[in-house]
């Protein structure tokens, strides 16, 4: 086995999930995270930890999500009861095939979403991690060799967690103590304005003890408390297995009113009318791990990447809010990214730029 594989399960268990002698652990293993997942069971037996596997298989999601005729139970008490009862909850994400349920009608990927909202609740509220083990089918999507892909993520993954983590605590002060982000493009008039007051903005460093749940991470994010203006996405994602490429949104009083895109407008739509809070952005979110490099089609990387900032359409994240506050309330968090990298682009806190041109202000090669 890969060394790095090894090195992998030791951070997701140690420094993301905190796991501990004792604790209830749900491991979701995908596909073609096998090894990982092999790996994580070892550091989880190690800890004297308690481990309940489960098995995420897309293809066995499209069988069901295709056969069923639409009208899912509610929440299955089985499921439910098992993620209400975990400490905490592995995902270790591994697609053999990344247009798997690009077939499942949206009405039906929709109804089946809808009817595990508490699921997914439930999960959210235990020290969940999410992660990636590298398979041929990513390495393809992200249009690299496997060899060449592999080093990428682990590049990503195996990073010096506590000093990423001490640099973006610096833009977590700032957004903590900012009313008002402005975003501005020159190329492509995207000129954004999101309000931050009172919002709590959360240092990312791929550990719950951070309120992070991804690994990697590597993003300071925040909960905007209301939206005006514009905003072009022009990173490509698949995102439900349709390509979506420069989409535009326009934004009112918070609210999304307009939006179109060079490709997959159809499902932007169908992400947009979800529900009463789909049409909102939940999350504002700051790329700035530099082990990322390129863009790779999977969200997981794309929205961390230094120099990027992604919103979200959807649920806002609990943490961000002030007390007594819910947020953004949805069935969705759909993330798009916008470039940061290009000439003419300034991120702003209450009128002082904090980045130009992908660079933060305390990293060399900024200009003021």
């Amino acid at each position: 086995m890969d060394q790095r594989v090894l090195e992998h399960a030791e951070t997701l268990v140690d420094w993301s999930g905190r796991i501990e002698d004792g604790d209830d652990v749900v491991v979701s293993v995908g596909e073609g995270a096998h090894d990982l997942g092999v790996a994580v069971a070892k550091k989880i037996g190690e800890r004297g930890a308690n481990m309940h596997v489960t098995y995420a298989s897309e293809e066995m999601d499209r069988a069901y999500q295709r056969a069923h005729d639409g009208r899912f139970d509610v929440d299955p008490e089985f499921e439910l009861a098992l993620y209400e009862r975990a400490d905490s909850a592995l995902s270790l994400r591994g697609t053999r095939n990344t247009a798997t349920t690009v077939d499942i009608p949206e009405e039906t990927q929709q109804a089946f979403g809808q009817a595990r909202e508490q699921i997914r609740e439930a999960r959210l509220a235990t020290d969940w991690v999410s992660t990636v083990h590298p398979t041929r089918a990513l390495a393809q999507q992200a249009g690299m060799s496997y060899e060449a892909y592999t080093d990428f993520v682990y590049n990503a993954i195996l990073r010096d967690w506590e000093s990423l983590a001490e640099e973006m605590g610096q833009l977590k002060e700032i957004l903590d103590g900012g009313s008002e982000v402005r975003i501005l493009k020159d190329g492509d008039a995207t000129d954004l304005t999101l309000s931050i007051e009172n919002r709590t903005a959360v240092n990312s460093a791929a550990s719950v003890a951070y309120d992070s749940h991804n690994l990697p991470s590597g993003e300071v994010f925040t909960a905007p408390a209301d939206t005006a203006g514009q905003v072009v996405f022009d990173i490509p994602m698949t995102i439900r297995g349709t390509r979506v490429e420069n989409a535009r949104l326009v934004f009112k009083d918070g609210v999304v009113v307009d939006w179109e895109a060079d490709a997959g407008e159809d499902v932007l739509t169908t992400i947009i009318e979800t529900d009463g809070g789909s049409n909102r952005l939940g999350e504002l979110g700051i790329g700035m791990n530099r082990g990322i490099d390129r863009i790779t089609d999977q969200i997981l990387f794309d929205e961390k990447m230094g120099g990027t900032v992604h919103l979200a359409l959807g649920r806002a994240y609990e943490a961000c809010l002030p007390e007594g506050e819910s947020g953004t309330q949805s069935a969705v968090h759909v993330d798009l990214i916008t470039d940061m990298r290009e000439d003419g682009t300034r991120l702003l806190v209450d009128g002082d730029p904090i980045q130009r041109d992908g660079v933060f202000r305390w990293e060399d090669g900024f200009e003021e």
